[in-house]
């Protein structure tokens, strides 16, 4: 084996060789910073209000749960949806300014949209 092939550094090597030590050394030259404020942090602000209820009509007798009065931009409407179909592990789409997704998970969805923001969720 040669010395220098296996990427470790011979013994007694000095520590400034590293450069780890040489991070160091610019880490120990910062200033002073403040710590953050230790306190509870503030819930999300969401949407006012939500109405989630289930529907079965025009569907082939497949279930989907609808979310609406978000009062979300497109955009905003667009990411809630993405991220509830990861959350809920379901499909879904964004239809008008309604999220629809596939399956009954009225239960599951109000927790969720509690935790991000929503005031009130009216389950019907």
């Amino acid at each position: 084996m040669t010395a220098g092939g296996d990427g470790k550094k011979p013994p007694g090597a000095p520590a400034a060789a590293s450069p780890f030590a040489a991070l160091a050394r610019l880490r120990d030259g910062l200033p002073a910073g403040t710590a953050p404020p230790a306190g509870p942090e503030a819930p999300p602000r969401g949407p006012a209000r939500a109405v989630v209820r289930l529907e079965r009509k025009g569907r082939g007798g497949k279930e989907a749960t609808i979310v609406e009065k978000l009062e979300l931009p497109a955009a905003e409407l667009e990411r809630w949806c993405k991220e509830a179909k990861a959350a809920m592990g379901c499909g879904g789409a964004v239809a008008g300014a309604t999220i629809v997704l596939q399956g009954d998970l009225r239960r599951r969805l109000e927790p969720w949209l509690t935790a991000r923001g929503v005031r009130k969720v009216t389950v019907a």
